[in-house]
């Protein structure tokens, strides 16, 4: 099982501005599924993931992309 981390740019939608973490779990054929779904839930439920898309290839593989707001601290002092 595979885990990578991307970013992406400001996206300015309307007056405020989003940006989104996303987390790419990769599984192959081999791996466990329910291994799979427990990686995601903890994920979720401690790191405050959202499951956004998931994807079953031909060969078995599986992808899931989770994603959560970055949140951006004005500095006040």
């Amino acid at each position: 099982m595979k885990e990578r981390i991307l970013t992406t740019a400001p996206v300015d939608g309307g007056n405020a501005t989003r940006q989104y973490e996303y987390l790419v779990l990769s599984v192959g054929p081999k791996d466990s599924l329910a291994d799979a779904r427990q990686r995601v839930r903890e994920h979720s439920e401690y790191g405050r993931w959202e499951l956004e898309r998931s994807r079953l290839y031909m060969g078995g593989g599986r992808q899931y992309w989770l994603r959560r707001k970055v949140m951006l601290v004005s500095r006040t002092a």
